[in-house]
């Protein structure tokens, strides 16, 4: 699990937040804190925390002093501002601190849910670790760029897209259009439409696997695990 600090000076708006990333899968929430001196407190405490959803404007400093007070402690925990700061200073201040993403309030769940999602797509592509050839490189660069619902063609729905990738993420390693079929409902016809349309788009991959006779079997794997 990826365990998520959530810092932001008005409860309610916290709440909400953790509410969100508790609804992501392989997110775990370990704490909110509302001031720059508790969220500092948290980093110093067990658990781990992998990632900090990080406010700007809070009552005892702002967001990136709080960033730039990891840093200079050592705290390599990674950091999505989340903030309704939107002047170019702020959001170039933030890149030049290491913050991965820059989310503006107000947001809708959707929002932070693919940048969750693309967020644990790079701790993936990240943890296989060895030496990266230059597509590698750039799949770890574009991760957290991708765009947040990419358009579809027409007659394909944004809910099933999301079920079949989703899906293809959470395997360890290649499935047929009738494994994905399986294990998410569809029917083999629909899995098999939603997978070439991740081919296409260069969100999966297709590989064969030879039998003993007859045509290869078609199996996809999300690109970043190739």
């Amino acid at each position: 699990m990826i365990e998520v600090l959530v810092v932001d000076d008005d409860t309610r708006v916290a709440r909400v937040n953790a509410a969100y990333v508790g609804k992501v899968p392989g997110f775990h929430v370990a704490g909110e804190a509302h001031t720059a001196a508790e969220a500092l407190r948290r980093l110093e405490t067990p658990p781990r925390l992998d990632l900090v959803l990080m406010d700007h404007y809070l009552p005892d400093g702002t967001g990136l002093a709080v960033v730039r007070e990891m840093r200079r402690r050592g705290h390599r925990t990674d950091v999505i501002m989340v903030t309704a700061a939107r002047d170019v200073a702020t959001v170039q201040e933030a890149m030049r601190h290491g913050a991965l993403q820059y989310l503006v309030k107000p947001f809708a769940f959707a929002g932070l849910r693919a940048r969750l999602e693309a967020y644990a797509e790079l701790r993936r592509t990240l943890d296989g670790g060895g030496e990266a050839q230059q597509a590698e490189v750039d799949r770890i660069f574009g991760a957290l760029s991708a765009p947040v619902r990419p358009g579809l063609p027409r007659g394909h729905s944004p809910t099933t897209a999301d079920l079949v990738r989703r899906t293809l993420m959470g395997a360890t390693g290649p499935l047929s259009a009738q494994e994905v079929a399986e294990l998410t409902g569809l029917s083999r016809q629909t899995a098999q439409r939603y997978l070439k349309l991740l081919e296409r788009t260069g969100r999966a991959r297709l590989t064969l696997r030879y039998g003993d006779a007859g045509r290869p079997e078609h199996r996809y794997v999300w690109a970043t695990r190739v």
